[in-house]
């Protein structure tokens, strides 16, 4: 970055708003948001750092079952390999680097679409067609460069960074926190993924604070919130959460009637988790569902939103309709926040707005401007 550069005058002013106590915060600098610059350093400095999230580990569960996501511009894939362990490697083919494979679905080999380059499943070179001639040519010496990729309580985290710690001692302060409802036991019912016209951090701002779910949410869930007790404790070094004590409204929120694990408040409390730097899990002693968010430039964020049920209540007989009628629920709650955070980036673009002061509700907003702030260089 050069003296004069923009991202340079965005991280100072976000230091300088993270300087104050909280009882004094106010929302982070607009451009935080709409700089392409700090867009471009967030990628270096953060996803291209930490651990993201490709989904859960049960959406893979078959030898050669693949999935692929891009960090920071570089397309990695993530599979089962023939043992059962998971694998990360590059999306790229060693000969004319194209692409090998898109989406999710399952392969025996990786075959390269332009020349047919065939990789095994833990990377390796299989075969190579015409290349007998060239004598700088050994197919042994060939193979997709490896990703870190790890199973942490039933997600698949990914990273770029050789050196990051490992998520079950950088995360487990979660573990402490919620270990008790056992979220590798949880199953996935559904995974999709879309594109929303705003910058990612308003979207993971959004899912940090429950002050907007009255008006925000008013035509499904927002009756079921009393702010005054709503519950947001100061934020630890790699996550912020806040809980939900949840009434009988929606029997899979609750712990199953057979599970005599779980006792007193732990059979209705809600968890709402924000993993820095951009997982989102809503976690119930029945249900759960998360957003991963990628950003794509200041202005668009590609989200993988998934979800689904703890195990007692997949193995339910009516199982699938009281999760029919969660996951109708979820997804009008998604269409309201669309219309939320795409209409706060549109306003963030504006000559004439301005950050205001933040809510004693909106405590994780100001810890995760902290993260932000404390990953850049």
């Amino acid at each position: 970055m050069t003296r004069h550069d923009p991202a340079l005058s965005a991280i100072a002013e976000l230091r300088a708003n993270v300087a104050l106590p909280f009882e004094r915060a106010r929302a982070m600098p607009k451009a935080v948001y709409t700089s392409a610059e700090f867009a471009q350093a967030e990628e270096r400095h953060i996803f291209a750092k930490d651990w993201l999230c490709a989904g859960r580990a049960d959406a893979l569960p078959n030898p050669g079952d693949y999935l692929t996501m891009e960090i920071s511009g570089e397309p990695v894939i993530i599979l089962r390999d023939r043992e059962g362990a998971l694998r990360g490697m590059s999306n790229v083919c060693r000969h004319r680097m194209s692409t090998l494979l898109e989406g999710r679905g399952n392969v025996r080999s990786i075959v390269c679409p332009y020349h047919a380059w065939t990789y095994n499943l833990d990377g390796s070179l299989r075969g190579a067609p015409a290349m007998g001639k060239n004598e700088s040519f050994c197919k042994e010496d060939v193979k997709l460069p490896s990703v870190r990729v790890e199973d942490w309580l039933g997600w698949i985290l990914v990273t770029l960074n050789p050196d990051a710690p490992p998520p079950r001692e950088a995360l487990s302060e979660v573990e402490d926190l919620v270990g008790y409802l056992d979220m590798g036991s949880y199953v996935e019912a559904f995974r999709e993924e879309f594109l929303w016209d705003t910058n990612w951090k308003v979207l993971a701002e959004n899912f940090m604070e429950s002050y907007h779910l009255p008006v925000c949410h008013e035509g499904t869930i927002g009756g079921s919130v009393d702010l005054m007790q709503m519950t947001c404790p100061e934020g630890l070094g790699a996550f912020n959460y806040h809980y939900i004590m949840k009434n009988d409204t929606i029997p899979l929120s609750l712990a199953h009637p057979s599970n005599t694990r779980l006792q007193g408040d732990q059979r209705r409390i809600t968890w709402l988790l924000s993993i820095y730097p951009a997982l989102m899990i809503t976690l119930t002693p029945g249900y759960f569902w998360y957003l991963s968010l990628t950003p794509r430039g200041p202005g668009q964020v590609h989200v993988l939103f998934g979800g689904g049920m703890a195990a007692d209540w997949a193995a339910d007989p009516q199982a699938d309709a009281h999760f029919g009628t969660l996951k109708a629920l979820l997804d009008d709650v998604n269409v309201e926040d669309k219309g939320c955070v795409e209409r706060v980036y549109r306003g963030l673009c504006a000559g004439l707005s301005s950050p205001g002061a933040l809510s004693h509700l909106e405590r994780p907003n100001y810890d995760f401007a902290r993260y932000i702030s404390s990953r850049m260089p």
